[in-house]
């Protein structure tokens, strides 16, 4: 005769939680030596097919049968199936969210879980989000193009930078600034990228604009204007020039045509660039007395020099002509600064236009360039137009050797104000 191999009670054992009963089979199993022991059996019916969980221990049993009925109870059906660590692995969960002081669902979390797995996989979640907040800090303040641009002259006025150098700043981030009138974070490495490629300029003039905005986006950057990396100037393209590309020159004719333009408080100033072609900062920084005629030369202090080194600068006869009534006086050639130097410049140029004629368009540093190309042609010699400009002879070589004809430097060097009116 065959041994039973189980039994069952008639009336299983219930654990009922609200609405929830779940029930508890006692079955006997033969054991190896040959006798028999009991267990406890919890049904679970969850997801449409009975599952059993064996216990040896009728406590445990019911329990476990308490557990699956709140779950069930509460709506949590697959949580009701957990067994084991998969259980407290879900009560950790929980815990962890509920410290946290976080409302939000466990499923979600899980979901953006595994989204972000899949974009920076899983060792790399926390590190990115650490390096988000660096970059984008919760209280981070807003500020418009403009307003980081006035803050930053402002801090590098106090901090002694030279006037002409605030002045190109402030003049290209002028340009800038009405460009993009929204707020500093806004502006994408696209939207530099976009206007710089659509700029009518001389290189030179868009490599200056792309330092000028690399200075103020570093700025903004440091101030958490921006988040850390993400200046936008710095992944533009750079802008390369063959020599001699981004010099711009007048004709004879036309500085002839500005200095007649001039007015009285610039005009000397005016013709000691085009006809000495020392730089606008030297300029600005040169009384009357460094002025001597009468022994044929500008004086350019170490003091006053661009490269710390005193320099003597010839007055051609030309020169001498537009300056003979102005030489004898001891205030500064041009006591206003670089900036009103450069908007009188504007309107000397737009007081050019006659009915004839069209205004002479207004080009950067181009007085100083001319000097130099036309000084060459005249004299052949680039080792003593280096001397004369205050730069080195392979500046000179590279970018003026061959802009101008010696015709037209002689046309250059024989303006004088009667020639301009």
């Amino acid at each position: 005769m065959k041994a039973k191999t189980s039994g069952r009670t008639r009336k299983p054992d219930t654990v009922k939680v609200g609405d929830v009963v779940i029930k508890i089979y006692k079955r006997t199993r033969p054991t190896v030596t040959g006798g028999t022991r009991t267990i406890w059996e919890v049904a679970n019916y969850v997801g449409g097919r009975r599952r059993l969980q064996s216990f040896s221990d009728q406590t445990a049993a019911r329990d476990e049968a308490q557990r699956i009925g709140r779950l069930l109870s509460s709506g949590e059906s697959t949580a009701a199936n957990f067994r084991g660590t998969d259980a407290a692995s879900y009560g950790r969960a929980v815990e962890i969210l509920r410290n946290a002081g976080l409302d939000t669902p466990l499923e979600l979390v899980a979901s953006m879980h595994v989204e972000a797995v899949k974009i920076l996989g899983s060792e790399k979640i926390v590190e990115a989000a650490k390096e988000y907040i660096r970059r984008n800090p919760v209280e981070r303040p807003l500020r418009t193009v403009r307003q980081v641009a006035d803050e930053m002259i402002e801090v590098k006025a106090k901090r002694k930078a030279s006037e002409r150098y605030l002045q190109d700043l402030r003049y290209q981030l002028n340009k800038l600034c009405e460009k993009f009138p929204a707020n500093v974070d806004t502006v994408t490495t696209g939207d530099l990228q976009l206007w710089f490629d659509r700029l009518d300029a001389a290189p030179r003039t868009i490599r200056n604009l792309r330092s000028a905005a690399a200075v103020l986006f570093r700025f903004a950057e440091s101030r958490c204007y921006i988040g850390k990396g993400d200046n936008p100037a710095i992944a533009t393209e750079r802008i390369k020039a063959k020599n001699g590309d981004d010099v711009e020159i007048y004709t004879p004719d036309e500085v002839a045509r500005l200095l007649a333009a001039a007015p009285d408080s610039i005009r000397p100033a005016m013709a000691i660039q085009a006809f000495t072609g020392i730089r606008t900062a030297e300029l600005m920084r040169l009384d009357w007395r460094a002025v001597k005629l009468e022994r044929g030369h500008i004086e350019i202090t170490a003091a006053n020099a661009k490269t710390a080194s005193r320099r003597i600068v010839p007055t051609l006869p030309n020169l001498v002509a537009w300056l003979k009534f102005a030489a004898n006086k001891t205030s500064k050639i041009f006591p206003r600064g670089a900036h009103d130097y450069h908007e009188l410049m504007r309107e000397t140029a737009s007081n050019t236009k006659t009915e004839k004629l069209p205004a002479v368009e207004l080009k950067h540093n181009a007085l100083r360039h001319s000097f130099i190309s036309y000084r060459v042609a005249q004299t052949q010699n680039v080792a003593q137009v280096a001397l004369e400009a205050g730069n080195s002879p392979a500046m000179i070589f590279g970018h003026y050797r061959e802009l101008v004809t010696a015709d037209d430097a002689k046309a250059w060097f024989a303006i004088e104000p009667k020639a301009a009116k």
